[in-house]
């Protein structure tokens, strides 16, 4: 009797670590790393939260991991965080005249329309001549625009 009930305790707890484990907002959101700032997620602060009544330290280090790496916030909470990921479905179109724009323009027009502030030509920017929004769908399906 006290085997099985002390191999339940054991099955249990295994069953308890996993769920916290896989309860990180790491885990569950990879594509939310690089937030800086939002919503919280409710979901992800209760698992985590879980973790730290059952398991002090558990607990700790979910919070930590995911405060850190920013994947216990929503989506789209600021325009500063890598949330443009989420509208790539249904790309904005900003109309301006080709003829007549330089670099400053276009960082303008970024700055303008996603709060990012960029220089045309910093490292790790990639620059592409695009037709149309089906374009931007197949590059980014493709991985050539990041």
């Amino acid at each position: 009797m006290i085997s099985k009930l002390l191999r339940l305790f054991k099955i249990s707890i295994c069953v308890v670590l996993i769920a916290q484990f896989a309860g990180c907002g790491t885990l569950f959101y990879p594509e939310r790393r690089g937030q800086r700032g939002g919503r919280i997620d409710a979901g992800v602060a209760v698992l985590d939260g879980v973790g730290l009544l059952l398991f002090l330290i558990p607990g700790i280090v979910a919070f930590a991991v995911d405060f850190g790496t920013g994947t216990i916030y929503l989506p789209g909470g600021d325009k500063r965080s890598n949330g443009f990921r989420s509208s790539l479905d249904q790309p904005k179109v900003v109309r301006f005249d080709p003829k007549h724009c330089t670099n400053a323009t276009i960082e303008r027009i970024v700055r303008r329309e996603t709060g990012l502030d960029i220089k045309i030509g910093q490292a790790g920017m990639k620059i592409t001549r695009l037709g149309g929004t089906d374009d931007v769908r197949m590059n980014l399906a493709k991985g050539d625009v990041k």
